[in-house]
């Protein structure tokens, strides 16, 4: 039988699909591109916002026109919120919620018997188990690889439904990251990001076993990595600034392989819309964490998000937020409309703010995110930075890869060159950054 896969959403979501990938492989499935013509058809959705569902409906139809006689099943985010929406629409056979993703194959195989369509969502309550889907051996390419670390959420920000689409707080065992991490290097992966709905709440929930000794958090991850042999590194998806603060940060710090690269969540830079969105803490909380990361170093790369148009967010309090992506110097800034979604406190708050001026607020973020970026990279102009090679690109005749501090590079090759080209994709050199181009540099290599 034939599967083909579409993934929306984050990368705990790409990780995840990789993993049903692996597990379909494994009992003689062949995995073809979602446009071909399948079998089974699994739509692994998110909904995070409006546009999120709108999208996986469209994914979900769009499948079963490729083979109306396929089966087609859908799992994530959506499903775990909306099981009965999810259920209704045409052409969908199972509806399979976040903790039973590793029970998909025995639902098909008892769809097959049965020809009945099946729901499996547990209810949020009961989301207590991390569910093991690893290990997992390429979700992105053959240099970067990701390792879901942890589950869920209970900060409960007053816009976000992840943690009810997610469930509580729950960790993946320490020896089973080093358990996978051991097999992704002796695979030939260079670079390890550690990923999770909310990393920074690793190890957080009551009962989670830690051996005495061990940091907190998931610090005691990067510890235990850290100690690994080899030639790679460590990067984290994100830390929240609800659970971390600059004393925390600066530990993480002392770490030689984890990347010199956070992408730290700001969400906004009004202290008062900060508080609305039950994010506990504040600007300069926020800053202090940035201080530290750019005392140890100037270059540090800092990654954030910011929401435009929240319930009640002035022009004050949205200039507040602009002004954040100045102070700052983000590498990189991503912006996101507010999007009203059912059971968060922010959806029943006052002042809504209409879809035009979030409109153009969000235009506005992302326009001086573009600005920050440019600024970064032209600090960067002439340092010289280790590089993970990563491919070839054609069309720029150029290889490509990461500086530890999230810079895509462009070093001029030669496509006669196929074999010294195939020698140095998946290892680390050393590049000066000449001049920003395209979305990042271009570079140079050092001649020793």
């Amino acid at each position: 039988m034939k599967a083909a896969f579409h993934t929306l959403g984050c990368k705990v979501n790409q990780y995840e699909t990789e993993a049903l990938c692996r597990q379909f492989r494994q009992q003689g499935y062949e995995i073809v591109e979602e446009t071909e013509f399948a079998d089974v058809y699994v739509i692994n959705t998110c909904t995070v916002t409006g546009l999120a569902d709108r999208k996986s409906r469209q994914y979900i139809r769009r499948m079963k026109k490729v083979n109306p006689e396929s089966i087609v099943a859908v799992t994530g985010c959506y499903v775990q919120m909306k099981p009965e929406e999810v259920a209704d629409i045409e052409g969908v056979n199972l509806t399979v919620g976040i903790n039973e993703k590793h029970r998909l194959i025995e639902y098909i195989e008892e769809f097959l018997k049965e020809r009945k369509a099946q729901t499996h969502v547990l209810a949020y309550e009961e989301l207590n188990d991390y569910e093991e889907m690893g290990p997992v051996t390429a979700v992105e390419d053959r240099t970067r690889a990701y390792i879901k670390v942890q589950e869920g959420c209970n900060r409960f920000c007053s816009y976000c439904v992840i943690p009810f689409a997610r469930g509580n707080v729950r960790s993946r065992p320490v020896s089973h990251i080093l358990e996978e991490a051991e097999l992704l290097l002796a695979k030939g992966y260079k670079e390890l990001v550690l990923t999770g709905i909310n990393t920074a709440l690793y190890g957080a929930e009551a009962g989670f076993y830690r051996e005495e000794g061990d940091p907190d958090g998931i610090e005691q991850v990067i510890e235990r990595l850290d100690r690994l042999p080899g030639e790679f590194r460590i990067r984290l998806s994100s830390l929240e600034p609800a659970v971390v603060n600059a004393e925390y940060v600066k530990r993480l710090l002392s770490y030689e392989k984890l990347c010199h690269h956070l992408h730290l969540s700001a969400q906004s830079g009004s202290d008062r819309i900060l508080k609305a969105m039950n994010r506990p803490y504040g600007r300069q909380e926020y800053l202090d964490i940035v201080k530290a990361l750019r005392d140890y170093e100037p270059e540090y790369g800092i990654t954030t998000d910011l929401i435009a148009g929240f319930p009640g967010e002035t022009e004050e309090d949205f200039q507040d937020s602009l002004r954040l992506i100045e102070e700052v110097g983000f590498g990189r800034v991503h912006a996101f409309k507010y999007s009203r979604r059912p059971n968060t406190k922010a959806a029943a708050m006052e002042g809504q703010i209409p879809e035009p001026v979030k409109k153009a607020r969000s235009q506005m973020l992302m326009e001086a995110g573009e600005q920050a970026c440019h600024r970064f990279l032209e600090q960067n102009r002439g340092k010289v930075r280790k590089v993970l090679l990563e491919e070839y690109k054609e069309e720029e005749h150029a290889l490509t890869g990461y500086t530890d501090n999230y810079i895509r590079v462009y070093l001029p090759a030669e496509e006669g060159q196929d074999s010294e080209l195939d020698g140095l994709i998946n290892n680390f050199r050393d590049v000066r950054l000449t001049e920003p181009f395209l979305d990042g540099m271009k570079g140079e290599f050092l001649v020793y």
